[in-house]
């Protein structure tokens, strides 16, 4: 991965920190990008601290102004992104009866109609460079549903039936793209008011261990694309 422009949208949490410390340690050019530029600045210098090569860009994954300035800094300062990692989204676990509208909006502005425009901003530049990976995180519930997640599921499941039909589009065009179905991991969306769910964190993944799957999908050599994966926490286990 040396020298390599890894582009993480967000970059403020703790899978996209946990991937950015992978990368970094590989010698890749990372970009941290987040809503929270502070946070995400606070890992930058502790990467560029310990001789790495991190950047920061502010960016609202809902806004398509927002998106294009993230993209063309990038690629005018640091060169063609190689990799994409989506590793933002927002959560809701809730009764259907319970959740307000206005929720949902954002969890669907945020998980399908952000993902649409960093995926379409970013796959416009790697199209023209005919190459790139592009790495998605539908997570579990992209996959298979749970009680209580009927708008976020829908949200999940978006992004897989999205990239899948990304995939037939971007068969001649040098994009591939991996899609992760991780189970529950140890991170702050349980923190969320919204996500109405007794979890036991210990219990579950870690970040760093999602982080070495994001890289493992990242760095597969020559023509090899890691289509899908599916982690679980052992507890969760599902076949």
């Amino acid at each position: 991965m040396k020298d390599k422009v890894v582009l993480i949208i967000g970059g403020s949490g703790g899978i996209g920190q946990a991937c950015a410390d992978l990368f970094s340690k590989a010698g890749a050019k990372v970009v941290l990008a987040a809503r929270n530029k502070e946070k995400a600045e606070e890992k930058a210098k502790q990467l560029n601290e310990n001789g790495g090569n991190a950047y920061v860009i502010k960016v609202d994954v809902t806004d398509l102004a927002s998106v294009s300035e993230m993209a063309r800094e990038v690629t005018e300062n640091l060169g063609e992104i190689d990799v994409l990692v989506n590793a933002f989204g927002t959560g809701l676990i809730q009764p259907l009866l319970d959740i307000k509208p206005e929720d949902a909006k954002t969890v669907f502005d945020t998980n399908v109609y952000g993902t649409f425009l960093t995926t379409q901003t970013v796959a416009r530049y790697m199209a023209t460079a005919k190459k790139g990976r592009i790495i998605m995180f539908p997570g579990i519930l992209g996959k298979a549903v749970m009680k209580n997640t009927s708008v976020y599921s829908a949200s999940k499941f978006a992004i897989t039936g999205f990239t899948k039909a990304l995939v037939e589009e971007n068969r001649r065009s040098g994009i591939q793209f991996s899609l992760l179905y991780l189970g529950g991991v140890a991170t702050e969306f349980w923190d969320n008011p919204k996500v109405e769910m007794r979890v036991q964190k210990d219990k579950m993944l870690t970040t760093e261990e999602v982080a070495k799957a994001v890289y493992y999908a990242a760095s597969q050599p020559g023509q090899s694309v890691l289509n899908e994966l599916v982690i679980q926490p052992d507890s969760h286990q599902m076949v």
